[in-house]
């Protein structure tokens, strides 16, 4: 009888979880673009600095670097007229089947929820009002996180997002 390699076992457990994530978290996020701007920068990590001094999260916008989510939510509330995201396809995949998530010992029960997800998304985005804005390509890579604070709650709850954004690098194509 063949024995099942460990990384086989984790990427077979992983994957469907990972698709889920991936679907819930790129149909509230591009919701809240289209429609509620000021939760933004809730679906990103808090801000952090590395032992290396490299920031968290990292967030390029067409080739702008951003220093955190605030500016981010503030750029969409201030700079950018209304926007009308369509995502046409997306992409998941494991980067970490085991991620250190802060306050949360063992990976008994949760392990699927402690894997970092490359989430890779293109569509189309219209920038003012829908019947006057030109149709834009865009394509954007997200690394997900586990939240930490949703490991204390029991159960799926609408006010704890599972999944946060530790890296987000947003471009317009032709």
């Amino acid at each position: 009888m063949a024995v099942q390699r460990e990384d086989i076992a984790t990427k077979i457990s992983t994957q469907g979880y990972c698709d889920t994530a991936a679907e819930d978290f790129v149909y509230s996020f591009y919701r809240a673009l289209n429609s509620s701007r000021a939760t933004i920068a809730s679906f990103f990590i808090p801000a952090a600095v590395l032992p290396t001094g490299k920031t968290l999260p990292t967030i390029v916008f067409n080739g702008n670097t951003l220093p955190d989510a605030p500016a981010l939510q503030t750029m969409y509330d201030q700079h950018m007229p209304e926007t009308h995201y369509e995502v046409l396809s997306y992409d998941c995949q494991v980067l970490n089947p085991n991620v250190a998530v802060d306050g949360v010992a063992g990976v008994s029960g949760t392990h699927r929820k402690k894997m970092s997800i490359l989430v890779l998304v293109s569509g189309s985005v219209k920038m003012g009002k829908p019947n006057e804005a030109k149709l834009q390509g865009f394509s954007e890579a997200l690394v997900l996180v586990p939240n930490p604070n949703a490991f204390a709650v029991k159960g799926r709850t609408r006010n704890v997002k599972e999944w946060l954004i530790q890296s987000d690098h947003f471009r317009l194509v032709s």
